[in-house]
């Protein structure tokens, strides 16, 4: 039976981009070693991961296509498009919620689904730089979750005015918290460190890079691979859970 997905189209920030900010004048960008060390052929991509990220793990576990191409890669090819193509860019913010939403419905959208915020507070640059004795910090997941309350609200009256449209609010902070909770039920070894590094402190180029001799030799092992970002493999997990939440629409 064929997949009734024919096409994602990924907006977002850094947990998402799959290179478009290579050629961009910015520090947000991995397209480098040892990023990419488990991609296909252990290439850097400017996927902010060891390997792919939860963009590319949805499109595959859809059916669509193994990887989800960045819309600024110069190599992209117009028979690409149709499938979807990730506009996702690190380091960028939020854009109003409603208006945009109303913008992609007007273009033809009418399956969309909303990532909600991760649980930061628990990432290793926040573990490292202010939790007591490197525990999550709560604050910052606090407001993670505030965050995520409103999210969800708004989608459902955006879902009430929009009937004929369907629109999903992906809970990714709960199987993060999960994991940041209880690695050991998943099988991780190391979860308030980053593989990249010393894996406390170093994102992108400014210590994540080829001539740390620090970084880990199994990334599979760490919940995350540089200070902020999860591994591949954690991605995956949460990717699993929140897969449901897409197709049951």
């Amino acid at each position: 039976m064929s997949s009734p997905f024919v096409g994602v189209f990924a907006f977002g920030d850094s947990v998402l981009d799959t290179g478009n900010n290579n050629d961009l004048p910015t520090v947000a960008r991995c397209n480098f070693p040892p990023y990419g060390r488990d991609f296909i052929g252990g290439i850097p991509t400017g996927r902010f991961s060891n390997g792919k990220v939860y963009s590319d793990i949805i499109v595959e576990a859809l059916g669509i296509k193994h990887l989800l191409p960045a819309y600024l890669d110069p190599n992209l090819h117009s028979e690409d498009l149709p499938t979807g193509v990730c506009f996702a860019s690190g380091n960028s913010g939020y854009d109003p919620l409603t208006p945009s939403l109303v913008d992609l419905y007007s273009l033809g959208a009418r399956r969309i689904a909303i990532i909600s915020a991760f649980p930061l507070g628990c990432a290793p640059l926040e573990r490292n730089g202010g939790g007591l004795l490197g525990e999550c910090l709560e604050l910052q997941n606090q407001r993670a979750k505030m965050f995520n309350s409103l999210l969800s609200s708004e989608l459902d009256t955006i879902n009430r005015d929009f009937p004929d449209a369907k629109l999903v609010f992906l809970d990714v902070y709960h199987p993060f918290l999960e994991l940041n909770q209880h690695p050991e039920n998943s099988g991780f070894e190391v979860l308030k460190i980053g593989c990249c590094g010393t894996g406390t402190f170093e994102v992108t180029s400014f210590l994540c890079n080829p001539w740390n001799p620090f970084t880990c030799s199994n990334a599979s092992n760490y919940v995350y691979w540089d200070a902020i970002h999860p591994s591949e493999r954690a991605q995956r997990i949460v990717a699993s859970q929140t897969l449901k939440l897409i197709t049951s629409t």
